[in-house]
């Protein structure tokens, strides 16, 4: 059988064209029929590829969206999370559908890979956020409500988004907080557990009775129904200072009377004291002056 190309030179050079036989048609259409057959299962075998690669990554992205939100995370991270692994498999899948048709899937991945490169390091900053973000809320060292220190600032958490924390600070500023940069430091969480114990320090001059002292700080303790009895309160002498007595005062008290509490003691104790002439020093100096008679 002659080439196609060799009649079409034949019949534009006025050269004579003899007939294809019968057996040179069926030689055609055996051809054809081989190539067809060839080709139609490599198509078949990359359709059935992709789609049932389709229909794992579906499946894999409802399993990790359900196990998300069995573990109570946020709905952002949860669909983020659960489409991204979607696209990823997608991807392999539409590379192997490639590979059954015959197309070298090599230059695919490494132009794949160094677009990936590009892109973390372009997005070096946000992916460190974002991983930030995942891990806080998986492993949720606060929640929405608590008044934490963390990243450099504090304040109440108002939202925990993918890649930042808002917090409102106590003078209703609103500050927004890198995740990394709280995940990279000490994460002070005020809120976590339902009682907190306040803190305070007393000073009282070294000519006062001390068993006065601590029985008007016992009456302010016993006095304040928000002051808890169990821990039960301390009260005791810590330091002989330069110019004072200093009493630590211990009171535990529920995290939100915090620092009602704090302020209020601070007050009536000192009140107390001013009623029955206990002193508070304070720093002082005394100076002495001198007269020199040169004569």
């Amino acid at each position: 059988m002659l080439p196609i190309n060799t009649l079409l030179l034949q019949a534009q050079n006025g050269v004579d064209t003899v007939p294809p036989t019968v057996t040179e048609i069926q030689s055609s259409l055996k051809l054809v029929t081989e190539i067809l057959t060839v080709f139609g299962f490599k198509i078949l075998a990359a359709i059935l590829v992709f789609l049932v690669g389709n229909l794992v990554a579906k499946w894999i992205r409802s399993l990790i969206r359900r196990l998300m939100e069995k573990r109570g995370l946020e709905a952002t991270v949860t669909g983020f999370v659960a489409n991204l692994s979607y696209y990823v498999i997608v991807t392999f899948v539409v590379i192997a559908a490639l590979g059954q048709l015959g197309v070298r899937t090599a230059s695919f991945i490494a132009v794949l890979g160094a677009a990936g490169l590009a892109v973390g390091l372009a997005l070096q900053g946000s992916l460190s956020n974002f991983a930030s973000g995942v891990l806080l809320v998986i492993f949720r060292p606060f929640k929405v409500g608590d008044f934490l220190e963390a990243g450099g600032a504090t304040g109440i958490v108002d939202a925990i988004e993918i890649f930042s924390t808002m917090l409102k600070s106590p003078d209703n500023k609103k500050i927004i907080v890198p995740n990394s940069n709280i995940l990279s430091e000490n994460i002070v969480n005020y809120s976590s557990f339902p009682i907190r114990r306040v803190d305070l320090v007393f000073g009282i001059g070294y000519d006062d009775d001390i068993d006065q002292v601590k029985q008007i700080i016992w009456e302010v303790l016993n006095e304040d129904s928000r002051i808890l009895k169990e821990p039960e309160p301390t009260v005791s002498l810590i330091e002989l200072a330069d110019s004072s007595v200093n009493f630590a005062v211990r009171p535990w008290v529920n995290s939100s009377d915090y620092w009602n509490v704090f302020s209020d003691t601070t007050e009536t104790i000192k009140k107390r004291f001013d009623a029955v002439g206990i002193s508070i020093p304070y720093p002082q100096q005394d100076v002495h002056v001198y007269e020199h008679n040169n004569n």
